[in-house]
């Protein structure tokens, strides 16, 4: 691929994940799974490396993501939340500890493996014990303003116990328990309204509401897993976060590891892998950070995250079946979803005979047609989706 070629290429794509960030941030209906999206990323990101003079500031690999909407006020991070690298390989876990090892050479560099909750990212500023504000990441710089709608989150506490730093930011997860968003659902589709596809759509789509009282109807739920700006307390390793959270009454982590090395990082993500089914919230992967916070100073940032930490993965169960049919189906409010009628087939522990097809685009997108034979993955949604057509099994 010559460089004229590239910048065709690279334009398309750039153009492609602003649509589903759109759809993600804005929107909280994405149309793709988490992988296919960390593959057009990934292929974005190999191409700029491979083209340098072709990047440009507001590719989106310069950014966090998510414009904040503009019906809310706007509260500024006072330090950016950045997100994180992913991967779904245990190698390149191996390759990140081997990473940051080379650049702090001859120090022991202990990382915290802890769940990676598939909810809403949030940072909450107390001051003095009270809570002064809440906020969306937005685009790492500037969130929305959703203090009100926090304020309906019965585990938030509105006033820290005794002791609390003068300045406390807290970065944490909202979500929407499993048995909640299994009502809600329920409620949406007697109501005919769409059903929102997982749970962390759901508790995205209460916190974009204007009007707190309907957030108050939603079982949101929150898990504090970090802080960003602090006066009047000495934190100097990550894992005296969780015990400090619990004494200020903040929702945290019950189960984190302490590794430091390459086969204690992936035995905690496989111990993580064995229990996460028992927690109340989903979870997607696991997260590794760097533990001591002067080693993460040393460490530093990119431009969009930090090269102390990296998320891993689970892969969603993906399992193939046939095509029989597809349905349109009418909700009360004259939405029409396309529904695919398919083979029973097991997946994730349950047996499977429909799911999303999202919109008529994304079947023309796909080539979708009946009588194929299709991939469908369940990654924490009510009704799986059709990942791709097997098209060398097509009739």
């Amino acid at each position: 691929m010559d460089e004229k070629e590239a910048a065709s290429y690279i334009g398309h794509l750039r153009d492609e994940i602003r649509k589903h960030d759109q759809l993600y941030y804005q929107q909280a209906a994405p149309i793709i799974s988490d992988r296919e999206y960390d593959r057009l990323y990934k292929e974005l990101v190999d191409l700029e490396a491979k083209f340098p003079n072709l990047v440009t500031p507001d590719s989106p690999t310069q950014r966090v993501g998510g414009t904040p909407l503009q019906a809310f006020a706007q509260i500024e991070h006072q330090l950016p939340m950045l997100s994180l690298d992913n991967t779904y390989s245990e190698d390149e876990i191996a390759n990140f500890y081997k990473r940051i090892t080379r650049l702090l050479p001859d120090e022991k560099i202990p990382v915290v493996v802890e769940p990676k909750v598939d909810g809403v990212a949030v940072s909450l500023m107390y001051e003095n014990g009270h809570l002064k504000y809440a906020a969306t990441r937005g685009d790492g710089l500037v969130g929305d303003d959703i203090t009100r709608n926090i304020k309906t989150i019965r585990s938030v506490p509105q006033q820290l116990r005794g002791g609390a730093p003068k300045v406390f930011e807290v970065r944490g997860e909202a979500f929407l328990d499993k048995d909640g968003f299994k009502k809600l659902n329920k409620e949406r589709h007697a109501a005919g309204l769409p059903l929102f596809a997982n749970p962390r759509n759901a508790a995205a789509g209460s916190l974009k509401y204007l009007d707190p009282k309907i957030v108050a109807k939603r079982p949101l739920g929150i898990v504090f897993y970090g802080t960003g700006a602090i006066e009047g307390a000495d934190v100097d390793l990550h894992s005296e976060v969780f015990p400090l959270f619990k004494k200020l009454g903040l929702p945290t982590h019950e189960d984190w590891w302490l590794a430091d090395s390459v086969e204690k990082i992936l035995d905690a993500i496989r111990k993580l892998d064995r229990v996460r089914q028992d927690f109340r919230y989903e979870t997607d992967g696991a997260v590794i950070k760097v533990d001591a916070l002067v080693q993460r100073e040393q460490l530093g940032f990119t431009a969009k995250s930090p090269r102390w930490a990296i998320a891993y993965k689970y892969a969603a169960e993906r399992v193939e079946t046939k095509l029989l049919d597809i349905r349109v189906q009418v909700g009360r409010t004259g939405i029409l979803t396309p529904v695919a009628a398919l083979e029973p087939v097991l997946v994730s522990g349950s047996t499977v005979g429909r799911a999303t097809l999202h919109n008529e685009d994304e079947i023309q997108r796909k080539d979708i047609r009946i009588g194929d034979t299709v991939v469908i993955e369940k990654a924490g949604e009510v009704i799986p989706a059709v990942v791709e057509v097997v098209k060398s099994k097509r009739p």
